[in-house]
């Protein structure tokens, strides 16, 4: 199966995706003073303190918020998020995802070796044909912007060991906050190693 083959069918799924429902936009200014207790992990304009904790700043307001109603419901499963949004009502996690949306884009610098990114960016771009892995482009977009109307996350910048654990938690079905998306996520993960995930990762932290 040809990368063309693999990037033409990521993109016939997602077409075939209905996208959610615009969600009306919470109010960044209330937002700012529910966020202060989120300083902790994520920082005051939304870069996470930590490998493991992801940036937020200027990451798409619907992302941001059906992640947020994830936690709530349960639907996405992590004990300190969880904890810290069990309380909030709908209008406070709109307003949360909408200040941090407005936050800077941390860009971040590629630092593995060279063939870890070489790796990491054939997959990226083509996939990976004998193994069935879509192309992340078809959803990502070629700079790792996303597309906000799809609820389709941006992964510039993201730090390599935080975009380790999505991957290998939607591999091993501990994550399934694409149940809506056909189970995309799923589906690509599962056919990669830790090699490949590692060098994935590896690439997108460089991507802007």
């Amino acid at each position: 199966m040809s990368s063309f083959v693999l990037m033409s069918a990521g993109a016939l799924v997602m077409a075939s995706i209905s996208p959610p429902e615009e969600a009306p936009r919470g109010d960044p200014e209330a937002g700012q003073a529910v966020a202060a207790t989120c300083i902790a992990c994520h920082g005051s304009d939304g870069r996470g303190i930590g490998p493991e904790y992801p940036n937020l700043g200027g990451q798409h307001y619907s992302y941001l918020l059906k992640q947020l109603r994830a936690f709530k419901s349960g639907d996405r499963q992590a004990i300190l998020m969880m904890g810290q949004v069990e309380h909030l009502s709908d209008q406070q996690l709109m307003d949360l995802a909408a200040f941090y949306a407005d936050q800077p884009i941390a860009e971040g610098t590629a630092e593995a070796a060279a063939e870890q990114l070489e790796l990491g960016e054939r997959i990226y771009r083509a996939g990976i044909a004998n193994k069935g892995v879509a192309a992340c482009i078809a959803c990502h977009s070629p700079s790792g912007r996303g597309n906000g109307p799809a609820a389709y996350p941006m992964l510039t910048g993201q730090p390599e060991q935080y975009t380790v654990l999505q991957l290998k938690a939607y591999r091993d079905g501990e994550r399934e906050t694409d149940a809506d998306m056909g189970g995309v996520m799923r589906g690509v993960a599962q056919n990669m190693n830790d090699r490949e995930i590692e060098a994935v990762a590896a690439y997108i932290r460089g991507l802007h």
